[in-house]
């Protein structure tokens, strides 16, 4: 008989309920960050080495904005820096349509800013559920959250992309105003989301150093995933909306395509999450890059509007499912090591950040340099692969931390 956790709601504290709301609501603004300002990008300057800038300066924003918040923590509740991070993605979002045409100059600047929105947003939110949850509920916990995300995933799109196309009229300048009333409604979305989390109760991180440049070897492991979960990140964000655009042109397609596979991917993450045990993070998290390499060569064999539509089936399969392996391996480590170490939980969630920075660097310098050397279809065809590739060899990583994180947790019982 096959061992299955059954982890439930009542598993949850108040608080970790809350947190789990929260992001519920948050996550209708998420598709929009990840797939409609890419897209507003691409047409209206038709160049995709722009958005690529724009997601490196998001990703540059994000580190230093983490160890900014180490600092923050100190002076300000954690709720209040969590809520900002929120409500500063719909500032970078009306900053990006203000503007008079798509410079590089605005494009680092709205970057900048929603990169200090993921970074407010996501180094609070890594630590409000380190302390919410056990290692026990967390494949819940993520099955639940990716479950959420996908269910927007299918609603967002399809109601944007129509909103988009039917109603303003189809002509540009039409277009961009509907982007304008989209982006009033994240604000109120974010508004939304900051006053139901302030019904939880969540303390603050110790009050400790939480800079650190020598970890147990165990973090190297964690250190060299997240590099190769980084070089993937800002293609599973904008590559989606630079395919569409390239074989659609519409962001009425785009959404439609987005909702193809996430049905099925939102009802797979809810029976992962309740059922799956620890124990199956490392097949879980196999399964993930195995689909995530398959979109990408498909997406390589065909370069046409098929393979564009196979390509976003198995990434919104692909993309979930690693999260709902990723984090709860992540969080064990930082438990596990925190205790030995004697550390601050945040200087794991810090140093992590900048493993990861590393990693989107890389791969967002791979698509430029292929762009800049070669052309840019190249690099929408091209080094997808290869980063997908290389991210294979996160499953031999994995395994060899999971077993060490095994031998540390029996050597300390």
């Amino acid at each position: 008989m096959v061992d299955l956790a059954r982890v439930g709601l009542k598993d949850f504290s108040r608080s970790a309920k809350i947190l789990i709301l929260t992001n519920l609501i948050y996550a209708f603004v998420m598709p929009v960050i990840d797939i409609f300002v890419a897209s507003y990008i691409m047409r209206n300057s038709n160049d995709p080495s722009k958005v690529m800038m724009y997601q490196l300066a998001i990703y540059t924003g994000i580190p230093i904005t983490f160890y900014i918040n180490g600092y923050l923590l100190n002076k300000i509740n954690i709720k209040k820096l969590f809520s900002l991070g929120m409500l500063l993605s719909g500032v970078s979002m009306v900053y990006m349509m203000s503007l008079d045409e798509i410079s590089y100059f605005g494009l680092v600047s709205a970057g900048l800013i929603m990169g200090m929105s993921f970074g407010l947003y996501w180094s609070n939110r890594d630590y409000l559920v380190l302390a919410t949850t056990t290692d026990k509920t967390r494949n819940f916990y993520y099955g639940l959250d990716t479950f959420f995300y996908t269910l927007t995933a299918v609603i967002v799109p399809v109601i944007i992309g129509w909103y988009l196309m039917n109603g303003n009229g189809s002509s540009n300048e039409g277009v961009n105003s509907g982007y304008k009333v989209v982006t009033g409604a994240v604000f109120i979305f974010t508004i939304f989301a900051s006053i139901v989390f302030h019904f939880g109760t969540y303390e603050k991180p110790r009050s400790e150093k939480f800079m650190f440049f020598k970890f147990h070897k165990l973090w190297n492991k964690m250190l060299q995933m997240a590099l190769l979960k980084g070089l993937a990140q800002g293609f599973i964000v904008t590559a989606p909306a630079m395919l569409m655009m390239k074989f659609f042109h519409s962001e009425g397609a785009l959404g439609t395509a987005q909702s193809i596979g996430a049905i099925i991917a939102a009802v797979v993450m809810l029976i992962l999450g309740k059922f799956s045990k620890p124990k199956h993070r490392l097949v879980i998290f196999s399964i993930g890059l195995i689909c995530f390499f398959l979109a990408s060569f498909f997406n390589s064999l065909m370069f046409n509007s098929t393979g564009v539509i196979i390509f976003i089936f198995l990434l919104l399969i692909a993309r979930p499912i690693l999260d709902i392996a990723y984090f709860p391996i992540q969080l064990k480590v930082i438990d596990l090591l925190a205790r030995i170490e004697n550390r601050n939980e945040f200087a794991y969630i810090l140093n992590h950040e900048f493993g990861l920075y590393v990693g989107r660097f890389i791969g967002a310098g791979t698509f430029l340099g292929i762009a800049y050397w070669g052309n840019v279809d190249m690099a929408l065809r091209y080094a997808l692969l290869i980063i997908a590739a290389l991210q294979l060899l996160a499953i031999l990583i994995a395994k060899q931390l999971l077993e060490q994180q095994n031998k540390l947790e029996n050597e300390k019982a």
